[in-house]
C-alpha cells in the first residue's frame, strides 16, 4: 500500500472544537438475523494509533452479505454494519479499501486470524468507517465512485484465482462459470485484458449475450443438458477453468480441460462436488487450485492491473443507502449481472 495512505488519523476539527458533541452518521445496522437491515443513526467511529475515518461515496454488495443476514455464516456477532467494499475520501484524496485483515505473513494463505471487512468489524454500509491506515489505496483515476466501490473484492478474488493460483498466459483459453456474478465478471474482464481466449457458462441465454458484448468468444446454457459438448464443440478444450460453484457439474469440467490445465474454485454455492474422476485428473495432469481474496500485495498488484488496461467493473444497479434492503433482495434473486453498489453520498 501506499505510505501516503498510512499516516495515522485523529479525531475531526469539529470533535477537536467540540468535544463533548456526539457526532452521528448513518448506517444499515444488522440487529437480527432474517430481519431487514436498519437503516439509523450510530456514533461516528474515532480513529486510533494508524488507523483511518474514510468518508465513504459508495459501498457495494457482495454474496456474503446476503449470507450474513440468513444466519448462514459462521461466528456471527450482531449488531454489525455489513459491506466489504467501499471508496471514499480520507485526507482529500480518493481511495479504496483494501477489503480484509490481518493476511499474515504467508503470500500462500491467509493466516487464522484473517478476516473480512463487515463482520466482526463494521464494515462499509454506512457513512464512514474507521480502517487501519494501510488498508487505504489511491483509487483509479479512470473510475467513478460505484465503479470504485465495485471493484475491491471482486477484484481482488479474481486477480488472485487467475494470476496467482492459475498461473494464466497470454494466449491460453479460459472458461468462466456463472458469468454475471461480480468475481465471474472480473475473471472475465482480467483473462481478456491479459490477452486469453474466453468462454463463459451461464444459466441465462441474456446473460451469455451480454458476456459476448464485453468480449467473450462465446458461451453455453448450463441449464441445457449438453451444454458441455457444445463448450468443446466450439472451444476444443481450456487451459484454465475458473469456478465458484461446485456441486454435481463441477465433474463435467475435467473433460473440458487440455492437457496441464489449471481449475481456480474461489466459492461453492452449490455444495459437494460428486461423479469426479480421478482418472481424467491424472492422465490429463490437472490441478484444482482453491484460492480466497488475495494478499496486499495482490491488491495492489490487481489496481496496477485494473488502471494499465482501463478496465472498468460492470455495476448491475445502484440503490441509494436508505434503500439497502431493496439491493439486498436483488441480491437474493441473483438475476443481477455485475456488482449491486449502494450510493452513499
Amino acid at each position: 500500500m501506499n505510505a501516503e495512505y498510512s499516516r495515522k488519523k485523529g479525531c475531526s476539527a469539529d470533535c477537536a472544537a467540540n468535544p463533548i458533541a456526539v457526532v452521528l452518521m448513518r448506517a444499515l445496522i444488522l440487529n437480527q438475523l432474517n430481519k431487514p437491515l436498519e437503516y439509523t443513526e450510530t456514533q461516528d467511529p474515532l480513529a486510533g494509533p494508524q488507523e483511518a475515518v474514510v468518508h465513504l461515496h459508495a459501498a457495494a454488495l457482495n454474496r456474503r452479505d446476503w449470507w450474513i443476514t440468513q444466519g448462514q455464516y459462521a461466528k456471527i456477532q450482531l449488531p454489525v454494519i455489513l459491506g466489504s467494499d467501499g471508496a471514499g475520501i480520507f485526507e482529500n484524496k480518493p481511495v479504496l479499501l483494501y477489503p480484509a485483515l490481518d493476511w499474515g505473513d504467508d503470500p500462500r494463505a491467509q493466516s487464522r486470524a484473517f478476516r473480512v471487512l463487515g463482520l466482526p468489524e463494521n464494515g462499509t454500509f454506512a457513512e464512514q468507517i474507521k480502517i487501519p491506515g494501510e488498508n487505504l489505496a489511491p483509487m483509479p483515476e479512470h473510475l467513478d465512485w460505484e465503479q470504485a466501490a465495485a471493484l475491491p473484492l471482486a477484484g481482488l478474488t479474481a486477480y488472485r484465482t487467475l494470476f496467482g493460483r492459475c498461473q494464466l498466459k497470454a494466449g491460453e483459453r479460459v472458461l468462466v462459470t456463472g458469468v454475471g456474478g461480480g468475481v465471474a465478471l472480473m475473471a472475465m474482464q482480467f483473462a481478456l485484458a491479459a490477452g486469453a481466449e474466453v468462454y463463459v457458462t451461464s444459466g441465462s441465454d441474456d446473460k451469455l449475450a451480454k458476456a459476448r458484448k464485453l468480449g467473450a468468444s462465446g458461451g453455453a446454457n448450463y441449464r441445457m443438458a449438453d451444454w458441455d459438448k457444445q463448450l468443446k464443440t466450439a472451444a476444443g478444450g481450456f487451459d484454465v477453468l475458473i469456478d465458484s460453484a461446485g456441486g454435481d457439474g463441477f465433474a463435467a469440467l475435467l473433460p473440458l480441460c487440455n492437457p496441464g490445465a489449471r481449475i481456480g474454485v474461489y466459492g461453492g454455492t452449490l455444495g459437494k462436488v460428486n461423479g469426479l474422476s480421478p482418472q481424467i485428473l491424472f492422465w490429463k495432469q490437472i490441478s484444482i487450485l482453491g484460492s480466497t481474496m488475495g494478499t496486499p500485495e495482490e491488491f495492489r498488484l490487481m489496481l496496477e492491473f485494473v488502471a494499465r488496461h482501463k478496465i472498468v467493473p460492470v455495476v448491475d444497479s445502484v440503490f441509494r443507502l436508505e434503500d439497502g434492503n431493496r439491493a439486498l433482495r436483488r441480491m437474493a434473486d441473483s438475476d443481477q449481472f455485475g456488482k449491486i453498489v449502494l450510493r452513499i453520498r
